[in-house]
């Protein structure tokens, strides 16, 4: 028997390392050629990594959430035969040998010398069964009704945890402890301090739940976070509001959709949106622009392409719409339906996912009255849709049934000043409360 070491290969796109988002074996599982071993992530692109040969897993080199470089060692298998490696000292896992450290660290700093473990810490490999995003912790409840101790048996504790609890009157016995082999800690003593002097359950039969949950925030979770903190930090936003009567619109919209063609999709709000967006740029072509502010430069483009911003089982991401000036209501309409379809299914590709010069957001019918969008950075502007309201409107005599909706719009005030942004806004509406505006050629 030998072992063999495999390593992060290299992912493409000239990168040189690579987030582990999901790991699919653990330690002492049996794995075939070609069984998928791990998952890893490079900006939104998520890449598997299969096994080159059959054999065991005995050792997994990274935790979910690590940054791994192209080429690093990441699982070792036992194999029939030889194998790729003749020593082992340098695949020590890295994440098992910081927990032996760390627990060492805190049995010394915590117990008392006679309480102190006679056998080593056992340091576990760095694989986990525990899914991607999220891991429980959970503590026991340091309840002060908790069933004592039994009778002889001495609290395991520090000399200063002890001294704390005599100073402070409390029997030890009634604490739980949350270190290792129950010891308790200074946060046992606080947790058991501020629960007060009660030792009834309350009379509702209600009870409190101690338990805290981690969730490591890895993988597109993490580079939407990424993102969102860059724009916040770096542009000076200024949101636009409008209400927008969409009444004609529907109506028009609901006549396209009667005349069913194959060659046709379904049309909803977002290509006219689109194709009023794209007018209002020709008349604004500074608001289709990316702003490189490290070096002082907007990159206006000619070529408007429209990110839409869509929601995921595994977060938010922005499939693009290219070249939105070049296409007809419908061709806008089946790219976003083939878009939406590909970001829901996991299959968008890198290409699809990048190169906005301006977005959407729109909630749909959970969109609200109102919101504050983040713009897509570099960008220098983002068009957000709240839901559509049936309300009485004043034409002049009475009030009368509309449909209305507001836009809310955010913009980088180094570049877009508030005129600007509402003139921008003003066109789309007079667009889509005018709908056959949409359709004149300028």
């Amino acid at each position: 028997m030998g072992e063999y070491v495999i390593k992060l290969p290299d992912v493409g796109e000239g990168v040189a390392e690579a987030e582990l988002v999901e790991w699919s074996v653990k330690v002492g599982d049996l794995v075939r050629e070609d069984t998928v071993l791990a998952a890893v992530m490079t900006d939104k692109a998520t890449v598997e990594v299969p096994s080159p040969v059959d054999g065991e897993i005995l050792w997994l080199g990274a935790e979910i959430g690590d940054t791994v470089a192209i080429g690093s060692p990441i699982v070792r298998l036992k194999v029939a035969g030889e194998g790729n490696v003749t020593a082992t000292a340098d695949t020590k896992p890295v994440a098992a040998g910081k927990a032996e450290k760390l627990a060492k660290v805190e049995v010394a700093k915590e117990a008392p010398a006679e309480a102190a473990p006679k056998e080593p810490v056992e340091a576990r490999p760095a694989a986990s069964s525990v899914p991607a995003a999220t891991k429980n912790v959970s503590r026991p409840s340091a309840s002060i009704g908790g069933a004592p101790r039994p009778e002889g048996e001495k609290p395991l504790a520090s000399p200063a945890v002890r001294l704390r609890a005599k100073e402070a009157g409390i029997d030890l016995r009634q604490v739980a402890g949350t270190g290792p082999a129950g010891l308790i800690r200074h946060e046992d003593i606080d947790e058991f301090l501020a629960r007060g002097p009660q030792t009834m359950r309350p009379a509702t039969g209600l009870s409190r739940n101690e338990n805290v949950e981690e969730i490591k925030v890895i993988g597109l979770r993490r580079k939407i976070a990424e993102k969102m903190k860059l724009a916040k930090s770096r542009i000076p936003h200024i949101t636009y509001v409008e209400e927008i009567d969409v009444t004609a619109l529907e109506e028009l919209r609901a006549a396209l959709n009667k005349e069913k063609r194959a060659d046709r999709p379904k049309l909803t709000l977002l290509p006219f949106l689109m194709r009023a967006m794209v007018k209002a740029i020709g008349e604004q072509p500074l608001l289709n622009s990316l702003f490189d502010d490290e070096a002082g430069i907007i990159h206006q483009h000619g070529g408007i392409h429209i990110g839409i911003a869509a929601q995921t089982a595994n977060g938010l991401v922005v499939p693009v719409v290219k070249h939105a000036e070049a296409r007809d209501l419908w061709d806008c309409g089946a790219e976003v339906n083939r878009l939406a379809e590909a970001a829901k299914t996991g299959t968008a590709t890198r290409d699809e996912l990048s190169g906005s010069t301006i977005t959407i957001t729109s909630l749909g019918a959970m969109g609200g009255v109102v919101t504050t969008p983040v713009i897509n950075h570099p960008e220098v502007a983002i068009i957000g849709v709240n839901k559509m309201m049936v309300r009485p409107m004043w034409d002049g005599t009475q009030f009368v049934p509309r449909k209305m909706m507001n836009l809310s719009s955010s913009f980088d005030h180094r570049i877009v000043d508030g005129w600007d942004a509402a003139v921008f806004v003003q066109r789309i509406k007079a667009l889509l409360e005018t709908p056959a505006l949409i359709f004149v050629d300028n």
